[in-house]
C-alpha cells in the first residue's frame, strides 16, 4: 500500500510539473478571476438592495467561477504545450495571449462591476474610452 500511495504522488506531482513553467501567467489569471468574482458578487448585492429584492450567495455560480478557473489554467497550459513542443520554431507566444484575452474580458467584467459599485464618473468613462478603442481597432 504504501508504494501505491508513492506512486500516486510522484504522478501528481508530474502532473503538476506541467504547470512549473507558466506558474506566472496562471497566478495571472487566476488574480483576475478572483477580483472579478469577489467585485461582482458585492454588484449583485447592491443591485438586489437597490431593487428592493432579497439577495443570496448561489453557490452555482461560485461552481460556475471554480470551473471557468480550471478551464482557464488548463487552456494555459494546453497553449504553453503548443508553444514549446508542437511549434517551437514558430515562437507565437500562445499561453501569453490566450492568458492575455482572459484578464482582458475579465478586467473589462471588473471594471462593470466597479461602474455599477461605485457610481463614479471615473469608471464609467473609463468603460467607455476602452469600447471606443477597441471599436476602432476592430473596425480597422
Amino acid at each position: 500500500m504504501e508504494n501505491i500511495v508513492k506512486y500516486l504522488w510522484g504522478a501528481a506531482a508530474g502532473v503538476l510539473s506541467l504547470f512549473a513553467p507558466v506558474q506566472g501567467l496562471i497566478i495571472c489569471a487566476v488574480v483576475f478571476v478572483a477580483v472579478d468574482f469577489v467585485t461582482g458578487v458585492a454588484a449583485s448585492y447592491k443591485r438586489a438592495r437597490r431593487n428592493g429584492s432579497e439577495w443570496g450567495f448561489e453557490s452555482t455560480r461560485a461552481w460556475h467561477t471554480i470551473t471557468k478557473l480550471a478551464f482557464v489554467m488548463a487552456g494555459i497550459v494546453l497553449a504553453w504545450l503548443i508553444d514549446c513542443c508542437i511549434l517551437p520554431f514558430l515562437e507565437l507566444h500562445l499561453a501569453n495571449l490566450f492568458t492575455g484575452f482572459v484578464c482582458g474580458v475579465e478586467f473589462w467584467s471588473y471594471l462593470e462591476n466597479a461602474a455599477e459599485l461605485s457610481d463614479h464618473p471615473a469608471f464609467r468613462w473609463l468603460r467607455r474610452f476602452l469600447k471606443r478603442k477597441l471599436d476602432k481597432k476592430l473596425d480597422q
